[in-house]
């Protein structure tokens, strides 16, 4: 296994530029990680492994994303493997010593049979910032994935940052999924009533899972009090389900998303049950 290293990238007018690989395989039934390295910001801890499943907690070494840096996180989930990421602590893109955009590029890979949890902690967006955001999803037709994204608008009592997000899900080479946003100052109509509206946290749940081919979700509106945000659960062309959530701040978010997906995995255990009978 390659450990992951102490930072080595050191920050310049032109930013930082710092790249995270983490490849997670199997060897007699159990979830190894023969490539766990980052520099720059990113440090990665191995944390204890539940069931089948391995844990990587990616810890912030260095303030980052700052304007004109380029961070790429890596990862793949070899056949059979059970890959759970997480993060310590949330992401804070700020102000950076160029009026240049940060990158902040995750690339996914999840072979066949394989499973992947994506759920960090969410992204901050300081007043002065801009950052561009990309994940870059590839499923093979058998593979599993949990993908969660919070951000958040603005620390307490400042204006929002700047941020530009695309979402690529590809399953068996073709298009799953493929979203963009944008939000904060020099975003048209974010802040309307048909966008975010007086909201300042949004995100969004993914779920790919075979199960769903024979039994897709139905579109539902979750059940919440006004005041703590909205969240949707949209099925998918394909076997997957999307939820969507906005909510006044990062807390309320929080609880939304939780509530999603622990709805959501309840669903699903319920449909293997129900296909296992049949």
């Amino acid at each position: 296994m390659t450990l992951t290293s102490p930072p080595t990238a050191q920050r310049a007018a032109t930013g930082v530029h710092a790249i995270a690989r983490i490849t997670a395989a199997t060897r007699g039934g159990t979830t190894t990680l023969p490539v766990l390295e980052g520099d720059g910001p990113f440090e990665l801890r191995r944390l204890r492994s539940r069931g089948t499943e391995t844990r990587v907690c990616v810890v912030g070494a260095m303030s980052a994303p700052l304007g004109g840096d380029r961070l790429c996180i890596q990862a793949t989930a070899q056949q059979g493997a059970v890959l759970h990421i997480t993060s310590a602590a949330a992401t804070l893109a700020l102000r950076g010593p160029t009026p240049e955009h940060a990158t902040y590029d995750v690339q996914l890979t999840v072979e066949e049979h394989a499973k992947l949890h994506w759920l960090p902690k969410p992204l901050i967006c300081a007043a002065g910032s801009n950052l561009r955001q990309t994940w870059t999803v590839d499923l093979a037709p058998t593979a599993r994935l949990v993908l969660r994204e919070e951000q958040i608008l603005g620390r307490t009592g400042e204006p929002p940052g700047h941020v530009a997000t695309r979402l690529t899900v590809r399953r068996g080479g073709r298009i799953l999924l493929d979203q963009e946003a944008e939000y904060g100052p020099g975003a048209p109509g974010w802040d309307g009533p048909a966008v975010l509206g007086d909201h300042r946290a949004t995100g969004q749940l993914l779920i790919v899972d075979p199960s769903y081919e024979n039994k897709p979700p139905e579109v539902q509106l979750l059940d919440n009090a006004p005041e703590d945000g909205q969240a949707v659960l949209t099925p998918l062309a394909g076997p997957a389900a999307l939820v969507t959530a906005i909510a006044p701040d990062g807390r309320r978010l929080r609880r939304l998303l939780d509530t999603a997906q622990a709805t959501s995995r309840q669903s699903r255990h319920s449909r293997q049950h129900a296909l296992k009978g049949m």
